[in-house]
């Protein structure tokens, strides 16, 4: 039996639950949000299709009937607008979450919980602060998602599958992140060495476009908010992945955001690297070997959201 609580049951959380039931992930979800009337549509509209898919309850609640959970999503929070950074959403989303954290802490205190809501670093890094929960049980979903949008382009340029794609997004889930090149492979070849050893590297789309790409990613989000208002398919997709990593128990490298304390420089912010996922939550963080301009691009990141931090209360 695996239970899951998601608290917010907008666009992001209903699709969440949704695609969990899809997938197949938990046995029992319950979707909580201050709006009531709302939480129940949804989830009625989502356990009405369980008969096309794996048996699971999906019913919605309060904060007492998230117990037992083993796993909590917050996806609670203002929608980012067109035209806003994540970082504006702070003080708002911040607020919301200190209501949030005492009355779904005490219902579900062993829960592995999840930070969807933006600005995802600096709510994590806050609900580390004032939960009480042991760090290792609280991810952000952090670049998670862009990691994907990157490892997607690139496998369309190289022509290649996703999974033949090695690369990361490192630093803020937002405008200050980054991509350490020095670090991606393309079916395990240096991603400048491919071309030339590639079947058909003709045709290949590839000149060095780190700048192209990277921008490409960063923006990815906020074009679709321009174009239809708002994103949630692929972040549901995403926070999906997370659950089934932390399930499967073998230990899966993702980017997400969990508190630095020291490497490459930075220390007392939650941002994205290559961490472990296992049935812990994160067992650790991997500790790749940067570049003097990587690192450096990291510890700016850093300083984006120090900056962040310091300017809001909790």
């Amino acid at each position: 039996m695996i239970k899951i609580t998601i608290i917010g049951a907008g666009s992001v959380g209903s699709a969440i639950a949704n695609d969990m039931v899809a997938m197949g992930i938990a046995t029992e979800i319950v979707l909580i949000d201050v709006n009531r009337e709302k939480a129940f549509g949804e989830a009625m509209d989502i356990y009405q299709g369980v008969s096309f898919c794996a048996p699971a309850i999906v019913r919605s609640g309060d904060y007492p009937e998230a117990a037992g959970s083993d796993i909590v999503i917050i996806t609670s929070g203002v929608a980012r607008k067109p035209g806003q950074t994540r970082l504006e959403l702070a003080q708002t989303n911040v607020d919301i979450l200190k209501d949030i954290t005492p009355q779904i802490v005490k219902s579900a205190p062993d829960a592995i919980y999840i930070i969807v809501s933006n600005p995802v670093d600096v709510l994590t890094y806050v609900f580390q602060k004032i939960s009480g929960i042991p760090e290792g049980r609280i991810i952000g979903s952090g670049t998670a998602l862009d990691t994907a949008r990157l490892q997607a382009e690139l496998a369309r340029r190289f022509q290649i599958s996703p999974k033949n794609v090695h690369a990361s997004v490192f630093g803020e889930h937002g405008d200050s992140s980054f991509v350490p090149w020095s670090l991606v492979r393309i079916a395990n070849t240096p991603i400048d060495e491919y071309k030339a050893i590639a079947p058909a590297g003709e045709k290949i789309r590839w000149n060095k476009d780190y700048a192209e790409v990277e921008e490409f990613v960063r923006s990815s989000g906020a074009r679709v908010i321009k174009a239809k208002g708002a994103t949630f398919y692929a972040v549901a997709m995403s926070t999906c992945h997370i659950c089934q990593c932390i399930f499967s128990g073998a230990g899966t490298a993702l980017t997400v955001s969990a508190m630095m304390h020291g490497e490459y420089g930075v220390d007392d912010v939650c941002l994205s690297t290559l961490c472990i996922l296992d049935r812990s939550g994160i067992r650790g963080r991997i500790h790749n070997e940067l570049t003097e301009e990587e690192q450096a691009k990291l510890r700016f990141s850093a300083s984006q959201l120090r900056a962040s931090l310091d300017q809001i209360q909790f």
